[in-house]
């Protein structure tokens, strides 16, 4: 009886020290548990995406210009779209100067999101000049700052044919291709706000919720193609030029002020833990600092409490913006 107690005891103490060590790895996390074991123990993007043929849009600033830098340090051959050319040659130039790969490793292929007659042509493109694509990086897009009651509804439409129609017409020519060979992998570039609502951002997390939708969909339909890979990447706040490109109430309008960016998680991080995910085929990955990062969890596992501190948030955001500052300065996490 006694032994049996002491087993107990033991066995209770080990669960509570478990659980503990998760609880601390939470709290300095800046990615879903699932990720981060597998950036620990997982496959490897050094081994996984050499020699890999990945299309990536966006490539030109953010979050995909850092991805094309380390995919070029990789080893991966690279095809890199966006809308402006010259930004996209610059790209380049610097992945030829930081890796090992040649002039004909990457190809530098303008293109517009919101064009899609020209989604089809650009495809055969890439197959020509490579003969496969293996990884598809569905990351160009824009995101918003303007209150619902201010914006144009035009705002909304261009939103759309950007962050989701854009999307999937591109990736529509490339899943016929990968379906033929039936293997590869469609990441796409999707945020925090396409798990949860937050003001400011209304067409965006509208976009980004509809891309969820859709890819988690696709995913579903796809279950006669088990090497065919669809991975969404949900970042918080990141360090780039998001901000300066923003949507507004119209059209025409720019932000003025972007604010202080430093506070927000750095894009290298956040385009290593993107790899990673694509490496370990992970279905959805969340990367971003505390609170986002617990905010999706609450909205996962606790809408009720979320939807209470999302409101909380929600009106400092809102102060921020109105004051001038970056409408997340209040919340993530300072880098050192």
């Amino acid at each position: 009886m006694a032994w049996g107690c002491a087993l107990c005891l033991a066995l209770a103490g080990g669960a509570l020290l478990a659980l503990l060590v998760q609880l601390l790895r939470w709290l300095r996390a800046d990615g879903d548990l699932t990720l981060l074991w597998a950036e620990r123990w997982g496959k490897k993007p050094e081994h996984e995406l050499r020699g890999k043929v990945v299309w990536v849009t966006g490539a030109s600033s953010g979050i995909g210009e850092e991805l094309t830098y380390q995919l070029a340090k990789l080893g991966a051959l690279l095809a890199i779209s966006a809308r402006r050319e010259d930004e996209l040659q610059r790209v380049k130039k610097k992945c030829l100067q930081i890796s090992s790969l040649t002039e004909n490793d990457i190809l530098v292929l303008r293109l517009d999101l919101t064009d899609r007659s020209s989604h089809e042509a650009a495809t055969n493109s890439v197959l020509k000049h490579f003969g496969k694509i293996d990884v598809l990086v569905n990351n160009g897009g824009r995101s918003q700052r303007s209150l619902f009651v201010d914006t144009n509804l035009d705002v909304y439409n261009a939103i759309i044919e950007l962050n989701y129609l854009g999307t999937i017409s591109l990736t529509k020519y490339v899943l016929n291709h990968m379906i033929q060979r039936k293997k590869g992998k469609v990441v796409t570039v999707s945020s925090v706000m396409g798990i949860m609502g937050a003001p400011l951002a209304t067409g965006y997390c509208a976009s980004k919720h509809a891309l969820q939708g859709f890819f988690n969909s696709l995913r579903t339909e796809l279950t006669d193609y088990p090497e065919i890979s669809i991975i969404n990447i949900c970042p918080g706040p990141v360090q780039s030029q998001i901000i300066q490109n923003v949507f507004t109430e119209n059209l025409a309008k720019s932000i003025e002020n972007s604010g202080d960016q430093s506070h927000k998680m750095p894009t290298d991080r956040c385009a290593r833990l993107t790899l990673v995910s694509a490496a370990n085929d992970l279905k959805e990955a969340w990367i971003s600092d505390h609170p986002y990062l617990a905010v999706c969890y609450l909205w996962q596992y606790a809408p009720t409490w979320a939807w209470w501190l999302m409101n909380r948030m929600g009106k400092r955001r809102i102060q921020n913006f109105k004051s001038g500052v970056d409408a997340d300065a209040s919340y993530s996490r300072k880098k050192k």
